[in-house]
């Protein structure tokens, strides 16, 4: 075909086409799921009578022999090839001879690619479930062992009140217990097989798509064969959930920066997740927890990527579709190298307790507690709230906390002030009062924790 710029580039422009419609460069990583997706395609045909069993079993061997050999690294997977499904016809042409030219009755590459994208993303979800699910069981360890760890609780960055490092590590299990919750909603949504719907039409062949299916492990076929090759909301789906958990990663890796700082010293980061400065030798510095905050911003891109793709494509396959799979795969990998180096990180963190309860005490976090106790005397709260800033004002320009002063100090500023105030403000006190549900006492969370242990024997 000529083109508008000139003979001599005729044969230079064809290659770079070529290679810039080429997937076998990303979809390479389809390789399993291809081969999976054709046994169960030529096992159905056969069942149809479409294929004779002799066929069918000659193709099914070839094509477990390329597994075999591309896993064994024997057969390397190159870029003379389209895509990964030229890849795996051709090779099994080249071994079995014509039988092989029959792998792709009564199948479009558009539902071939359909498919593979959903065995891809079926099998991920399932392995990011697990690692979400070793994350879990490091949180909940914590947990356990930090019922009477004190430690400020924060608003605004601003310390407000006393509560525990369980309680604190309870709020991110919810966070990550819902991440899982997402990622189950999205494999039971999605799990339905587009095999069958050839380019967008069906086709003529009698075809047992419920069947092709059952063997794929799908909860049945899709209903539409244009949405069948068309669909990506699955991913949009997915790739929301990964930057939500990469969203409570990266709030915990804040945190985490945060108490590492010198000013706070709440944690040891251990040396394998931690490096130095180049020429400032006091320096440890949280690489693990800045890059996966870091990261974050890499999945948003590709949520946002997929999501402006999608929003102009008419019905139904269009090429610009093969643009979802570089940023799913990344995303993917993202999410799973993070999650996994940030559950390293914190299982071998050291949490530095007394630090933490001075900061909690130091911080007035009591205060609150102080005008309750004001409240249970008959100080109206309104009188009680001005009195404890009035407390909190003169503690701090003496740099003590409300635990170091003295009653007469106390008495001075408001007679209501007794013996019991020292009760009242303790640190214990303060927290092991507040037993509701989902409060930071020890025996609400203790109740959590053992509903933590529950949901993980069971999930």
């Amino acid at each position: 075909m000529a083109q508008l710029w000139g003979g001599r580039f005729t044969k230079e422009t064809d290659q770079l086409v070529y290679n810039f419609n080429a997937s076998i460069g990303f979809d390479q990583k389809f390789y399993r799921q291809d081969i999976q997706g054709s046994i169960a395609h030529v096992t159905m045909l056969a069942k149809q009578g479409i294929l004779k069993t002799e066929e069918r079993d000659q193709i099914i061997k070839g094509l477990k022999g390329i597994l075999e050999d591309v896993e064994s690294g024997k057969l390397k997977i190159t870029a003379e090839y389209e895509d990964i499904h030229s890849f795996v016809e051709s090779n099994l042409i080249d071994r079995i001879g014509d039988a092989g030219k029959k792998l792709h009755t009564g199948r479009s590459r558009n539902d071939q690619v359909a498919l593979d994208m959903k065995l891809y993303v079926r099998d991920e979800i399932m392995q990011l479930d697990d690692i979400l699910k070793t994350l879990l069981e490091t949180v909940e360890k914590i947990m356990e062992e930090n019922l009477h760890t004190y430690m400020p609780g924060f608003t605004h960055l601003q310390k407000a009140q006393p509560i525990t490092l369980a309680h604190h590590m309870g709020a991110y299990f919810e966070m990550f217990r819902r991440d899982r919750g997402r990622l189950k909603d999205i494999f039971k949504r999605m799990n339905l097989c587009p095999l069958g719907a050839g380019a967008l039409a069906g086709t003529t062949y009698p075809l047992d798509r419920a069947y092709t299916a059952e063997l794929l492990g799908f909860d049945g076929p899709t209903l539409n064969s244009m949405d069948s090759v068309s669909d990506r909301d699955y991913l949009i789906e997915l790739l929301s959930a990964l930057s939500t958990i990469m969203m409570h990663l990266s709030r915990f890796s804040e945190e985490v920066i945060i108490w590492n700082t010198n000013e706070y010293q709440f944690v040891e980061i251990d040396d394998a997740y931690s490096t130095g400065s180049s020429i400032m030798p006091q320096k440890k510095n949280p690489d693990i927890a800045e890059l996966v905050r870091g990261k974050t911003g890499r999945v948003y891109g590709a949520l946002m990527s997929v999501l402006t793709t999608m929003k102009g494509i008419p019905l139904a396959y269009n090429k610009d579709m093969q643009e979802d799979k570089e940023l799913t795969f990344d995303a993917i990998d993202t999410v799973k190298g993070c999650t996994a180096l940030f559950t390293g990180m914190l299982d071998t963190m050291k949490f530095r307790s007394q630090v933490m309860e001075n900061s909690a005490r130091n911080g007035f976090t009591n205060a609150t507690d102080a005008a309750d106790y004001l409240v249970g005397k008959g100080v109206p709260f309104r009188d009680a709230h001005g009195i404890i800033g009035r407390l909190v004002l003169y503690c701090m320009e003496r740099k003590i906390s409300l635990d170091d002063m003295k009653l007469e100090e106390y008495k001075a500023i408001s007679p209501v002030f007794e013996e019991d105030i020292y009760d009242a403000v303790s640190m214990k006190n303060c927290v092991e009062r507040r037993n509701t549900i989902g409060a930071p006492g020890a025996e609400a969370m203790k109740v959590v924790i053992e509903e933590n242990r529950r949901y993980l024997r069971k999930n």
